[in-house]
């Protein structure tokens, strides 16, 4: 859409006449906005400039905050953390003065929110990512824009929750993603008409949060070579993959100990003598063994005693 929009406006807007709106040094002429670009290319020329990858963190949204200890900084509602903020040169207020003085200076992209960037003071061309601290090590959370992390909160306030750390949100926003694939909407399900309209719209806002992912990862990656522990270097992760893996780990951590195998059917038959009848002698009695009854010592509800050969 984006080429088509670009062809459009060149091959077609700007190749009008200006009419009355003509520049003055060609009275007489006809002009265009594409021949007045010519004209300025012609006279003053193209001096290329490539952008430095650092450029994309110093395009993003500033925000002023503190460094709490062990905990890190609040972004928008959300905490992060990276082990480079427990050195001690950030343990106490920056230098900055003015109206935000004492405060550092985190940038955030508003299409992921996974990480946040931090310039280090000591070298400009240096940028610190700060991870949010409700994502798991593995990194299988699919990006997740502003417009996400306002539902998750929203969700939190009309159910009245109270989290008690960062990991606590990630169910909810998990169960967000699996809000957009109702079961009535899965491949094997018919759908009905009255959900068909509004799985479409959730379909529709989450191909747009992705898309929105995938951009701000190329945008980042953009220039520079991929690390391994850079979050866009690794394939993007998919909501049904997120999915599963939050539900895994909760069952895990809902897991108390291991469940015991059900005994074997041979260890419950010995566990009393087949010899007995029902009421017919007390449990608490010691069993009958195969010495007794070769011997004819000891014959359970048969007051006669044991039958002689014959």
């Amino acid at each position: 859409m984006e080429s088509l929009i670009a062809a459009w406006i060149v091959q077609v807007w700007q190749t009008r006449k200006l009419g009355e709106y003509a520049p003055v040094w060609g009275p007489g002429e006809e002009h265009s906005p594409n021949s007045l670009f010519a004209a300025a290319m012609q006279q003053g020329g193209w001096s290329m400039q490539i952008p430095e990858p650092e450029l994309y963190y110093k395009v993003l949204r500033k925000h002023h905050v503190k460094i709490h200890p062990r905990r890190g900084v609040k972004i928008l509602n959300l905490w992060y953390h990276d082990d480079v903020l427990e050195q001690d040169r950030f343990c106490g207020s920056s230098q900055r003065g003015g109206k935000h003085a004492g405060k550092w200076v985190v940038r955030s992209d508003r299409r992921d929110r996974r990480q946040v960037y931090f310039q280090d003071p000591d070298d400009h061309d240096s940028w610190h990512v700060l991870r949010w601290t409700g994502l798991p090590p593995e990194g299988e959370v699919p990006a997740f824009s502003d417009t996400s992390v306002t539902q998750v909160m929203e969700h939190i306030r009309e159910h009245g929750l109270a989290p008690r750390s960062e990991e606590d949100l990630l169910p909810v926003l998990v169960e967000l993603l699996t809000a957009t694939t109702p079961v009535a909407q899965w491949p094997t399900q018919k759908a009905g008409k009255g959900n068909a309209q509004t799985g479409k719209r959730r379909r529709a806002s989450w191909a747009r949060e992705d898309s929105r992912g995938h951009s701000a990862a190329a945008d980042r990656m953009a220039g520079r070579q991929p690390t391994a522990d850079d979050p866009a270097a690794t394939a993007p992760a998919s909501i049904e993959r997120a999915v599963d893996a939050s539900r895994r780990r909760r069952r895990e951590a809902a897991r108390v100990r291991e469940p015991a195998a059900p005994p074997l059917l041979d260890d419950a038959l010995h566990r009393r003598n087949l010899f007995l009848l029902p009421g017919g002698l007390d449990e608490d009695a010691p069993a009958t063994t195969k010495e007794d009854l070769l011997a004819g010592t000891r014959w359970p509800n048969c007051p006669r005693g044991p039958r002689s050969p014959s």
